[in-house]
């Protein structure tokens, strides 16, 4: 069995989860917390790195440190995770869905724009795949109509955008570092503040809405409740796995995208035929190769697809279904414009499998049972 993904392991990480067990400290802001966050901000360029139990916790504080909740709406894809939804909607702000440029499955900055009311607080896009949207136009909306962007770049870590990493562009951005993702703590995320006025307030935040920050640093000589917020942080013993990965990150992004474009080249002439879709990347990206999907020329065929794999003990995965065809979708919130491409993309589209580790052999055993399939 080739299996979709395997949690990346490098092989020291359980040497900094010892070394993080004899310590003092086992709770969040540690020294391998400090050490994650200080390689976060030093190879991003972000002002602020700080560390949170998920994205989703990271993409929270995003609705929190923009004052989001009720009467305002908030522009995002209907194609993603539900944590990017419900952190807004948890506030009690109006989701607004538009549709995704086909090439990239990334928003539309054109939908963005034809869904902008005077009841918008922020734009949220999600670099699907690690591959960037559109931030140069995303950028102009967000300026123009004065709104909060943010980025939800859980699969983005390693990728740019005209030269600059995923997450540091908009006023706040999110990483996640979920098992499935390239570098993994098992459950994390990361919250990066690129516009320093709200640091100190992030700080708070994620301090359960009190100055425990300024107080270990010296500033106050005791902390107290000084605003609303949550336990926030990622434990000492996640944070010491995460920092080997770190460590590792050049190593992990080349053998990734070493299988990615195997796939790639080896699945061209499939898409000559005309028989699938496969990435675009266009040339203003840089990519992590997080994910290699291809999509067929219709749901069917991907079902028909996605069986003959399992037959072949290959497992290929589908991807999201949209948000506003769910229940909790269109309770709160609902499609802005015309769904050209949303649902009909997502129901083509299939996932490959590729994890740091995965051998050349495999990516091949895979494209063969590709090409068999399209050609029997």
């Amino acid at each position: 069995m080739i299996p979709f993904n395997i949690p990346t392991v490098t092989g020291k990480e359980s040497i900094a989860i010892q070394q993080a067990l004899t310590g003092q400290k086992l709770s969040g802001n540690g020294s391998f917390g400090k050490k994650c966050c200080t390689w976060l901000e030093k190879n991003l360029g972000s002002a602020c790195a700080m560390l949170t139990p998920s994205c989703t916790a990271a993409l929270e504080m995003t609705a929190l440190l923009t004052d989001v909740g009720p009467g305002d709406e908030v522009i995002m894809p209907s194609y993603t995770f539900v944590s990017t939804a419900n952190a807004f909607a948890l506030r009690g702000a109006a989701i607004r869905f538009v549709d995704v440029d086909p090439a990239t499955m990334n928003i539309d900055p054109e939908a963005v724009a034809g869904a902008i009311t005077e009841k918008t607080k922020a734009i949220v896009v999600v670099h699907y795949a690690g591959v960037s949207c559109d931030m140069d136009a995303l950028l102009q909306l967000a300026n123009k109509y004065d709104l909060f962007l943010i980025e939800d770049a859980a699969q983005g870590l390693m990728s740019t955008y005209k030269g600059q990493p995923l997450g540091t562009i908009g006023h706040l951005g999110t990483i996640s570092f979920h098992e499935t993702k390239n570098y993994t703590c098992g459950e994390g995320g990361a919250l990066l503040i690129n516009d320093p006025d709200m640091i100190e307030r992030a700080e708070i935040l994620q301090e359960k809405g009190t100055n425990r920050s300024q107080f270990f640093r010296g500033q106050v000589d005791k902390y107290t409740w000084r605003d609303i917020g949550s336990s926030y942080l990622l434990s000492e013993l996640n944070a010491a796995y995460l920092s080997v990965q770190l460590d590792h990150a050049e190593e992990i992004n080349e053998q990734r995208l070493a299988s990615w474009e195997q796939y790639n080249n080896s699945l061209k002439p499939l898409m000559e035929e005309g028989k699938i879709v496969l990435p675009h990347i266009p040339d203003t990206c840089t990519h992590n190769a997080h994910m290699f999907y291809l999509k067929t020329d219709s749901a069917a065929t991907r079902r028909e697809l996605m069986n003959h794999l399992k037959e072949m003990e290959i497992m290929a995965v589908s991807h999201y279904v949209p948000l506003h065809s769910a229940d909790a979708g269109q309770k709160y919130g609902k499609f802005v414009g015309k769904d050209t491409y949303t649902t009909t993309d997502s129901e083509r589209l299939l996932r490959l499998p590729l994890y740091y580790g995965l051998k050349e052999e495999d990516v091949s055993y895979v494209v063969k049972a590709i090409q068999q399939f399209f050609h029997q």
